[in-house]
């Protein structure tokens, strides 16, 4: 009896701490974003025109992992080991464009880095367009 129940304790206590750091390690760390960008002003006029071109940008950039709407529930997103984060509620719609700005140009982590692959206009007109996800 004392035989089985060490069998079955180790590999559920290995099974509970492996689903501990999982847990631990699916919440975001702060992202620190340099004072510079936070007060950085969106040169794109917001607009029709703008909307339109970041929409096609995000659902070619964007959309995988952050989702149509940006919920986070995009088809990649499931494979993350951090959520994506919700582009449509208060935590992020209440960050600055320059904030957001720096947070597509420059990644970190799973978040990939656009610089080099899309013109700041390109980045701004993201920016506008994930605007259009506020609740």
């Amino acid at each position: 009896m004392k035989t089985t129940r060490k069998l079955f304790s180790a590999p559920a206590a290995v099974i509970i701490g492996l689903l501990f750091t999982l847990t631990v390690s699916a919440q975001p760390k702060p992202w620190v974003v340099p004072d510079n960008y936070k007060t950085m002003q969106n040169p794109v006029v917001k607009g029709d025109a703008s909307n339109k071109a970041g929409m096609a940008l995000y659902n070619k950039y964007c959309a995988s992992c952050h989702g149509k709407t940006g919920l986070g529930d995009g088809v990649k997103s499931r494979m993350l080991t951090t959520f994506p984060g919700d582009l449509s509620g208060a935590a992020y719609q209440n960050e600055t464009d320059g904030e957001q700005f720096y947070k597509t140009k420059f990644g970190r982590e799973e978040m990939p880095k656009y610089e080099g692959r899309l013109t700041d206009d390109d980045i701004w007109n993201i920016v506008n367009y994930m605007r259009t996800f506020k609740k």
